[in-house]
This record gives C-alpha cells, structure tokens and sequence, in this order.
C-alpha cells in the first residue's frame, strides 16, 4: 500500500513547487535521513507526482545542498560537510552583526513593531517543537531585520547561504541544549535593538551565531563518529 505521507492536494501552486516545499520539509524534519537514497520511483508515489517532477525537485534540492548525487547510486540525502559549513556561519556572523547595528540605528517604530511580532511568532514556533516551523518563523525573523535595516542586498546573501546549511540548522534546533539559549540570545538582540544600541546589537547577533556553529559543529562530530 503506498505511503500517504508527503502525498500534496492540488491547489493554484504548482506540482513542482508542492512537490519541492514537501521534499525540502521533509528533509530538514529527517522523514528521510542524511546519507539515505532517495529513489525516483517510491518519491513519485508517495507525493503522487510524475517522475519528470521527481527529477526536477531533485536536482533544486541538489542545488540547494539537501541532496547530492553519489556516483554509482544516484541521489541521496546530503551529509552536512564541516569544512563549508565553518565559512558559511563565519559570514552569518558578520551579516547579521551589521544588519542588527543598523537595524538598532535607524529601524522605524512600525518596523520594530514588525520585528516584535515575528520574534513572538518564532518563540511559538519553538514551542511547536517542529523545525520546518521555526525554519520559517527564523526566516521571517531575519527578513524582517534585515529590512528594518535596509540590508536587502545582504539578506539576499545570507539567504543563499541558509539555504545549503539548512539540514544542519535543523539538526541543531532539536538539539537539546539549544531551544533555552537561542531563545535567551534572540532577546538579547531584540534587546538592543529596541533600546537603539548599535554595538550591543552588533554583538549579540555575532554571538548568536557563534553559539548556533558550536552546537552545529558537535552535532557533526557525533554524527559522524
């Protein structure tokens, strides 16, 4: 009997883009675990798709860094590599520090309203214990700061590189130890922001990330033991 489970519902989106939000989900809430391959034929029956739309949400996800391609054995769900994920946080940190400085300099009241609602959206979010939840409440969050911030030329960026460590991000966020931090460090940043303070700003959202790659980086070493 085929498994229902990341089947999609027609609706005005398109199958390749149904197909696409369910297989990227999926991944980064480990239906399918890192290293497992991930066959054209059982995909088209779980989300009552075609193959051609199988193949096309494969090679974005490739893109993407949710799938590679293993020589001799086709597609398989990507492992997080250590040695890229360490440049990707070190310039999250960077980003996100001068995107929080100038968002404490010179956001809007109405824009710091915005950025109020997202962050209590992304502590629901955290309580849902889901990751592709706080995925895209985190998401929103960021746009929402670097908006504020007039950084959409380095939210462009920093979504690029989100992208290719989203796996990992998830693999940190049921981590145990990490929920009570990071809720403690996006009131830090939120903090600083709201009280106009560019360099605490600054400051709170590097260590935020920095705390995000010590988790990552344990995360990796365990998993690959």
């Amino acid at each position: 009997m085929p498994d229902d489970t990341l089947r999609i519902d027609r609706s005005a989106k398109t199958l390749r883009t149904l197909a696409l939000e369910r297989m990227r989900d999926a991944i980064m809430d480990f239906h399918f675990q890192p290293g497992e391959r991930l066959v054209e034929r059982p995909l088209c029956d779980q989300l009552g798709v075609s193959r051609s739309v199988v193949r096309e949400v494969l090679r974005q996800l490739e893109a993407e860094g949710l799938v590679q391609m293993i020589p001799g054995h086709g597609p398989a769900v990507a492992r997080p590599d250590l040695g890229r994920t360490d440049e990707i946080y070190e310039l999250r940190a960077l980003l996100e520090g001068i995107a929080a400085r100038a968002c404490a300099l010179s956001a809007t009241g109405e824009q710091l309203g915005t950025l109020e609602q997202a962050l209590t959206d992304l502590f629901d979010a955290w309580s849902s214990g889901t990751p592709p939840a706080v995925m895209r409440a985190t998401t929103k969050f960021y746009e929402a700061l670097f908006e504020a911030a007039d950084k959409r030329v380095a939210w462009e960026i920093v979504s690029g590189l989100n992208v290719r460590i989203n796996q990992l991000r998830s693999m940190t966020i049921v981590s145990t130890n990490r929920r009570e931090a990071a809720i403690a460090e996006m009131n830090e940043i939120m903090d600083a922001i709201r009280a106009r303070k560019p360099e605490e700003a600054e400051a709170a959202a590097r260590r935020h990330v920095e705390s995000a790659w010590k988790i990552a980086r344990n995360t990796l070493r365990f998993d690959s033991l």
